[in-house]
């Protein structure tokens, strides 16, 4: 029997409440692909192409697992589940309602998504944690609740945990404990009881013995079940404090875990794995050398907007043992709009570039800002600055090329001019233009590296993305997009000395940009950072991270990924793109006149 651990949340929402194997979003939204990420954070995309909460991100980062679309619940997603079987007529005439209907399908959907494998072992995993998003009380949240108070009687006492989260602030240094208790009471209220408590901190002070005294009284739980989570150094030491205040022990009698049938062999990868964790989380304290990166981007308002990206460049610098400093630049104040209109932003953007390690322009949609990347990669270039660009940053790094280089001051994307006279970005002929939702290309797919890019003569320079993916054939990455390079400009492109060392399997879509005669300038379609670990970081991003620090640590690192790199996808996602499209969901994309296909939200016509 499935173990379930249930993670709630109150007082505020989005206070850390840790990581889990589904994650339950109380909004409306089918999911969040159309979520503006100056609001909701950034779209994490999956091996599958569903578009989900950036949680998800941190559970795969984590757990070191590959989730499905499905490991992130909506609202939307159950209303429309319960509405289509009403369609249908599976209710036999009943009249529908929130209980039993709705409730007993968000108990029938976390018991099947609990049940998929996740790695590559293909067993049924033996614990399920279920994070239940927002704030206990919420209108929204209301089924959810009430489906996870029928849940725990579902699977019975043994095998049903709630850990829930709340706020203790800090009031002129007096630790309160009311909003922790008045949210516990509402909790007990409809029917839920927390095994264990875990008290979020603001701040590096620990929770004392004596706040933790007085949760434990009026929240009718025992001390030991009342945890403290303060400010630490690194999100990544947040695990060992967990476990020094004995969690583990408790959810190991709490749940009968000595009962679960575990194999030597996974013992020992978990023992593996946390003395690997432990050593990074040390080597962290003793870091002492620095490499800068400038992040040019359209979102930097909200960092969370690029909440990957971050994770990734972090793995890369514990690899290469560099403390990380990350000097956020709006691409627009770098335009000569914003020089005109606020001086003093236009010279601190430029200050920064001029005086970064590494450039990095990350993805993004729409015309806002992009001409501040532009100028930024033509720095990168012209300077010899490492450069990393993703997806609208690949993109913009063939604008640079085709305007600096081959002289076409007009060059630009279509989704900018829809009318342009030299289109070098255009929209891809397959993809909807009626539906924003799940209408892109989406989801794992193979980058295959061209014969030029073999390693056969050691005097001849080989391709950077293709010695840090191991030397491979093939590699597979995440993509999401609706534009791709032109390919009636890439012979131009290529004769000018932009090389494309990545294509798809049928050599018609550009993936991966080099140029030669520079330290380290690679631009990718896809999204490397989706697929970072902690013990596994992305390899463009190391290969970035690495440049920033000098050439010589990019050789080793070069030379490292040759011999020890593993891809972080299960060996049975790692097939072609005609198998991949099946596995997404392709579908027609009804427009009202005809159909258009597209990797769209499976619908009832």
């Amino acid at each position: 029997m499935t173990k379930y651990i249930l993670v709630s949340g109150g007082v505020v929402s989005g206070i850390g409440k840790g990581v889990t194997a589904i994650k339950i979003d109380p909004y409306m939204n089918i999911d969040a692909g159309t979520m503006r990420p100056t609001e909701h954070g950034e779209v994490y995309v999956l091996n599958d192409g569903g578009e989900v909460d950036l949680d998800l991100g941190n559970y795969e980062r984590y757990l070191d697992v590959t989730l499905s679309r499905d490991n992130n619940i909506t609202t939307g997603k159950i209303y429309r589940e319960v509405i289509e079987k009403e369609r249908r007529g599976e209710y036999l005439g009943k009249t529908v309602q929130i209980v039993p209907h709705v409730t007993n399908a968000i108990q029938d959907w976390i018991e099947r998504v609990s049940k998929i494998p996740v790695d590559n072992s293909g067993e049924q995993p033996d614990i399920c944690i279920v994070e239940l998003g927002g704030t206990v009380g919420d209108i929204e949240s209301a089924p959810f609740v009430e489906a996870m108070r029928q849940f725990q009687f579902r699977v019975g006492h043994e095998n049903f945990a709630l850990i829930h989260v709340s706020l203790v602030p800090d009031m002129h240094g007096e630790q309160k404990s009311k909003p922790t208790q008045t949210t516990v009471h509402a909790l007990r209220g409809l029917g839920l009881l927390p095994d264990l408590i875990a008290c979020r901190l603001l701040g590096s002070k620990p929770l004392e013995r004596a706040t933790k005294d007085k949760i434990s009284m009026f929240c009718h739980v025992a001390s030991e079940q009342v945890i403290g989570v303060h400010d630490v150094s690194s999100v990544y030491h947040v695990p060992l404090l967990l476990q020094s205040q004995g969690i583990v022990e408790y959810l190991r009698k709490r749940l009968n875990l000595a009962s679960l049938d575990i194999s030597q062999e996974m013992i020992s990868k978990g023992s593996s794995l946390e003395a690997r964790w432990k050593g990074m989380t040390k080597g962290q304290e003793r870091l002492f050398d620095g490499v800068k990166i400038v992040l040019v981007g359209k979102y930097t308002d909200l960092k969370d907007s690029y909440m990957s990206v971050m994770k990734a460049l972090e793995h890369s610098a514990f690899r290469v043992r560099r403390k990380l400093t990350i000097q956020w630049v709006e691409s627009s104040d770098l335009e000569s709009a914003t020089q005109e209109s606020d001086p003093a932003k236009y010279h601190d953007a430029w200050r920064s570039v001029v005086g970064a390690g590494g450039i990095l322009v990350p993805g993004g949609f729409g015309p806002r800002g992009t001409e501040g990347m532009i100028l930024a990669i033509k720095w990168a270039r012209e300077q010899k600055i490492p450069f990393l660009g993703i997806c609208l940053g690949f993109q913009m790094a063939v604008l640079e090329w085709a305007r600096s280089v081959l002289g076409i001051q007009d060059a630009t994307s279509t989704e900018f001019h829809p009318d342009a006279a030299h289109p070098f970005i255009i929209f891809m002929p397959e993809i909807s233009r009626t539906h924003m939702g799940g209408t892109m290309r989406l989801g794992l797919r193979p980058t295959v590296f061209q014969p030029s890019t073999i390693i056969t003569d050691p005097a001849t320079p080989a391709s950077d993305s293709r010695q840090l993916y191991g030397n491979t054939d093939k590699m597979w990455e995440r993509h999401r997009h609706r534009y791709e390079v032109n390919p009636e400009e890439v012979p131009k492109l290529e004769a000018s000395g932009l090389i494309f060392v990545g294509k798809d399997e049928r050599g018609e879509r550009m993936q991966i940009l080099e140029i030669k005669d520079h330290p380290f300038f690679v631009g990718l379609q896809p999204h490397p950072e989706l697929c970072s670990r902690p013990l596994n970081p992305s390899p463009p991003f190391l290969g970035f991270i690495a440049a920033a620090c000098g050439i010589s640590v990019l050789e080793e690192q070069l030379e490292q990924q040759m011999s020890k790199f593993k891809p972080p996808h299960p060996e049975g996602a790692m097939v072609s793109e005609e198998t991949l499209r099946a596995r997404t969901t392709e579908r027609p994309v009804s427009n009202g006149v005809g159909t258009m296909t597209g990797w769209a939200t499976p619908v009832v016509d």
